[in-house]
């Protein structure tokens, strides 16, 4: 008798749940669809591919700006970091110039005037909210790339298997699929997606397929003798959703001990257990893509405390900064959209400051200091 009443309990919240749930969302947010859908959706929403600067700077800017005057200067509040997603939990006061040096950096990075070719440092003494600041671009670039506004997306290789089945591999560096266009006919392209259309954003097809991605590419183009429009018919292309648990888009390297960490997990390593399969470790599919640099593709990666990091660390961030190029193992430099974004105290940076031989990283470094709050004013 007793067991009736908790069953209709358990079916009430069933239904609560039920009535919650938006199916018509998970649906949007899932979608996916053939490169000639995907051509379609880049016709209609060219910003869909922009690069990961941009993305970003249009993501703050979401959230709208506040301008007020200061000490008889005109400064730009940006709403974003009061921290609207989390309830103000994270909102920061009173760094109004810090911020806006960060933002006009992005402005620059997106144009592509030169700062896209840095590594952002927030340099300040510890708990001035450097880590909140990237903390708060990681969960922005989250919830955004959930919105209409900041869609992106990726693609998946259709493996048709002797058994009969049939399985998608997801490129593992989240690709913007304009990248299965060979170089030559890009031009061709893009004039044509921006014919007769009067658009703001300015689409740029900037990068090639990752060896994971070429090597699936090399065999279909094998297969159909060069014929690039059987090629893209073993393409699924998909909406892309960025996830810091998920290691989508968005990753985070903190340094450890020396002994139980080497460069792999920026770059990738290989997967001893795919070498019997395909008989080679110089084999992509071999190969797991899954580094830190790797997986934050399309997105932002954060380096805690990175002046800490073994100089064999930081080699791999010269061209990654610079050429947007990583160096796996036994393959060629794939190309990466990402931001990286790290911070350090004063006492890591002057001892960088002080070493001849990082010259080459601090070329690449673009500092942004954050200092503590002086001004009561500032602090209420």
């Amino acid at each position: 008798m007793q067991s009736t009443p908790n069953n209709q309990r358990e079916h009430r919240i069933v239904n609560i749940i039920r009535n919650l749930q938006d199916t018509k969302q998970y649906q949007e947010l899932h979608w996916e669809g053939s490169f000639t859908d995907y051509l379609e959706i880049v016709k209609k929403h060219p910003e869909v591919t922009r690069n990961a600067f941009k993305r970003i700077f249009d993501m703050i800017l979401s959230y709208g700006t506040e301008a007020y005057t200061k000490n008889r200067e005109t400064l730009i509040r940006y709403k974003f970091f009061d921290d609207p997603l989390n309830g103000g939990e994270d909102a920061i006061f009173g760094l109004e110039k810090p911020i806006i040096k960060i933002m006009n950096l992005f402005q620059s990075a997106a144009k592509g005037y030169g700062t896209e070719k840095r590594l952002f440092l927030l340099h300040g003494p510890i708990g001035s909210s450097k880590s909140t600041i990237v903390r708060l671009l990681k969960h922005g670039l989250e919830a955004y790339s959930k919105t209409p506004e900041g869609a992106l997306y990726s693609f998946a290789w259709r493996v048709d298997h002797e058994d009969g089945n049939v399985e998608y591999q997801d490129c593992p560096m989240h690709e913007e699929p304009l990248h299965l266009i060979p170089v030559e006919f890009r031009s061709s392209v893009i004039s044509e997606l921006c014919r007769n259309r009067k658009i703001d954003f300015q689409i740029q097809i900037t990068g090639e397929l990752c060896p994971f991605c070429r090597q699936h590419y090399k065999e279909l183009n094998l297969k159909y003798r060069g014929d690039w429009t059987k090629i893209i018919n073993n393409v699924k292309v998909k909406r892309l959703i960025l996830s810091e648990k998920s290691r989508i888009g968005i990753g985070t390297f903190q340094p450890k001990d020396e002994k139980n960490q080497d460069s792999t997990e920026l770059t990738g390593d290989i997967n001893y257990r795919k070498i019997a399969i395909y008989g080679s470790d110089s084999d992509p599919r071999a190969f797991n893509f899954d580094g830190e640099l790797n997986i934050a593709n399309r997105g932002l990666v954060e380096f805690i405390e990175i002046l800490k990091l073994e100089v064999a660390f930081l080699y791999d961030l010269l061209g990654a900064s610079q050429e947007h190029k990583i160096k796996p193992k036994k393959f060629a430099q794939p190309d990466i959209d990402e931001v990286i974004i790290g911070h350090t105290n004063e006492p890591e940076y002057r001892k960088l400051q002080t070493n001849e031989y990082m010259e080459a990283l601090r070329d690449r470094m673009v500092k942004i200091d954050v200092p503590y709050i002086t001004r009561l004013k500032d602090e209420i």
